[in-house]
């Protein structure tokens, strides 16, 4: 188990707005990837190595190549400006392991849901405990290659309200990984107003004008 946390950035002193955000979703959907790329600190691992025991648990339909997974949770740190800093916690996908996600919404002020769009069905869980917690999200398509889909067929498999903000992503890329969370930011910025819904309707990520940053071996 990887649990290193050395490469520790110093906080600025003006940093007095940390805000706890959780990295949801189904197994295998690239929320271990994503707070990799985008941590500013040496993110703390809980992964393990698959084995055969956990085959006849874990459903590896379109995930075959994958070989570790996470047990516990992922922390990452990033810092937006001045005040504000996220502390980023990934949720393991695996269902055996769904009745840690309680413990990890509390004191959550909003999460990113993790989309494979070619496993849909494995975010409704995560939606739907969200919901129930009342937790703000958003939707963010990680691509991984698979068929277009309209973001009205996304909304529609998931049954999103229109005030949901809806982007795609490549989460082995830091531009891409941080406008997420920037996305994110926003939209609680914009239920705390009342005008949440004005920017929803988003169906890709800003393109970064640089080369994108990508983790060296990313894992999804």
């Amino acid at each position: 188990m990887d649990s290193a946390t050395s490469d520790r950035a110093a906080l600025q002193a003006t940093a007095d707005n940390g805000l706890k955000i959780v990295v949801v979703g189904g197994f295998g959907v690239g929320k271990t990837t994503m707070v990799r790329s985008v941590s500013e600190i040496r993110p703390l691992n809980t992964e393990e190595t698959m084995t055969r025991a956990g085959e006849a648990v874990d459903h590896l339909d379109g995930v075959q190549s994958k070989t570790s997974t996470t047990v516990a949770f992922d922390f990452g740190r990033i810092t937006l400006d001045a005040r504000s800093v996220l502390y980023l916690f990934g949720a393991p996908g695996q269902e055996r392991f769904w009745f840690l996600w309680d413990r990890l919404f509390s004191g959550t002020l909003g999460a990113v849901v993790l989309v494979d769009t070619r496993r849909l069905a494995d975010s409704w869980y995560a939606i739907d405990r969200l919901e129930h917690h009342g937790t703000p999200f958003i939707v963010a398509c990680n691509d991984f290659g698979g068929p277009l889909h309209t973001e009205q067929q996304i909304r529609e498999a998931l049954a999103l309200s229109d005030d949901v903000p809806l982007v795609e992503c490549d989460a082995r890329d830091r531009s891409s990984s941080k406008y997420v969370l920037i996305t994110l930011v926003e939209h609680l910025y914009a239920l705390s107003r009342g005008t949440a819904g004005s920017a929803a309707s988003v169906s890709s990520a800003t393109r970064p004008e640089t080369a994108p940053e990508k983790t060296p071996e990313p894992t999804p």
